[in-house]
């Protein structure tokens, strides 16, 4: 890369830092009204590639004006079945894989339906593959019916997937965090039917491998 490339970037970098900062001093008296956009715990972590120097020529910075700290965001691969049954999200540091609940589960059911067992068991394979001792095991409905009714049931969902994958990943040390959260966050528009189906689903998270 080329010294102009490289102050270009840097000063891309710098002008979304110093819009972050904006923006969030603009809603910080609110914070404790707003709900995280992500579980807890699943926040982008990704720190920065290279050190920026705040006195290097090519930043425009107003005079008095100061660097806040640089923040990097993970860059997400997403990819789909056809049938949107299965999603899987890689960034630099985690796997993530998110199953509708409708190939796993009965209606309204916290009980495994025959093809649950060998889809989960795959996902374990790869987590032994990956050498991950920390393992996610998050729970989600749609937004229909009550939000209570919701909560116990993406739990118990979120509680069968976690032990059928201890049935294969047997690495010790294992650490499994395992939730339910209802209609929290979800990822499709819940006033379809489509949508519905994305939201009830299981995802399972866990770290990739340095290679």
């Amino acid at each position: 890369m080329t010294k102009r490339h490289r102050t270009t970037a840097a000063a891309a970098v710098v002008g979304l830092v110093i819009g972050a900062a904006h923006l969030i001093g603009a809603t910080a008296a609110h914070a404790d009204d707003v709900k995280p956009s992500v579980p807890p715990g699943t926040e982008p972590s990704a720190s920065a590639p290279v050190a920026i120097d705040s006195n290097a020529p090519g930043l425009k910075i107003p005079q008095g004006g100061t660097l806040a700290p640089v923040k990097v965001l993970d860059i997400a691969e997403v990819v789909e079945d056809l049938g949107g049954e299965q999603r899987r999200q890689e960034t630099n540091q985690t796997v993530m894989m998110a199953l509708q609940s409708e190939v796993l589960f009965p209606e309204n059911s916290a009980v495994f339906n025959a093809q649950a067992a060998a889809r989960i068991q795959a996902i374990a394979n790869e987590i032994n593959q990956q050498k991950a001792t920390r393992i996610r095991v998050f729970g989600f409905t749609d937004d229909q019916g009550s939000y209570e009714h919701g909560q116990v049931l993406s739990k118990q969902r979120a509680d069968a997937v976690q032990s059928e994958l201890a049935k294969t990943v047997t690495a010790p040390g294992i650490v499994y965090d395992v939730r339910g959260y209802s209609e929290d966050y979800p990822v499709a528009d819940n006033s379809t039917e489509e949508g519905q189906k994305k939201n009830r689903r299981v995802e399972i998270t866990f770290p990739r491998s340095e290679k």
